[in-house]
């Protein structure tokens, strides 16, 4: 069950998503930080009144958290993002042309200016498709597995997904991060195929295809929400 809101807190108006879990054992606050909204999430019989009194005795952490979260970037002129972990800048040509093309430092997008922030959401996209289908590939011929599908999604919460049958998902955000992050998460759901739990036998199979693997992991777990600032 997934309630979306706004609530008075702290003397400002705040967005909040009561989600209840099945999994959930305890009350908890999150602060996903793909934008400034904060979720409550309930275990199965938890009164959703317990939840809200919870929150509002949380209500000066949440304020701060919300308070330190970087602002949002627009696919914009002059914007800067990261791809592939390093810093490029966004220059508006207008004319015709390649819509999108990098040259150095410089994302470099044509056409009209209305049209700037979807053609490098859709370049964004297609390069994260470029850079991870290959991957996925070698990293699951490594332990003979095949994957049969490979989508490419927005995803809030997952930076990657794996379903029956070989079918991934994965985050376009992941081509702004180091490509060695992204090569984590690639290997992180090509174990799954495999092991589809997160025993030691699956962060096994991880690690052998990811040296690179607890570095990854961290690396999202500190820095990863920033990149949901961008587009």
């Amino acid at each position: 069950m997934v309630d979306s809101r706004t609530i008075e807190l702290g003397g400002r108006e705040v967005a909040l998503v009561v989600r209840r879990s099945a999994r959930a054992r305890r009350l908890a606050l999150r602060i996903p930080g793909h934008d400034d909204s904060v979720e409550l999430v309930l275990p199965p019989r938890a009164a959703e009144s317990d939840g809200l009194a919870f929150l509002r005795s949380r209500a000066g952490w949440v304020i701060e958290r919300l308070e330190r979260l970087a602002p949002r970037v627009a696919f914009a002129d002059g914007a800067a993002l990261p791809l592939g972990g390093e810093s490029h800048v966004l220059r508006h040509l207008g004319g015709r042309g390649a819509p999108v093309r990098v040259e150095g430092n410089e994302i470099l997008v044509a056409g009209r200016p209305d049209h700037m922030a979807r053609r490098v959401g859709d370049w964004l996209r297609a390069e994260a498709r470029l850079r991870i289908t290959p991957a996925t590939h070698r990293m699951a011929a490594e332990i003979d597995r095949e994957v049969t599908r490979i989508t490419i999604r927005d995803q809030k919460s997952r930076w990657g997904s794996c379903a029956r049958g070989g079918r991934l998902s994965f985050n376009w955000r992941l081509v702004l991060a180091p490509a060695w992050v992204l090569d984590y998460v690639v290997a992180h759901e090509v174990a799954h195929i495999a092991e589809p739990n997160h025993s030691p036998a699956f962060w096994a199979v991880v690690a052998r295809l990811n040296p690179d693997a607890k570095a990854g992991r961290a690396w999202l777990r500190q820095q990863g929400m920033d990149l949901h600032r961008y587009g």
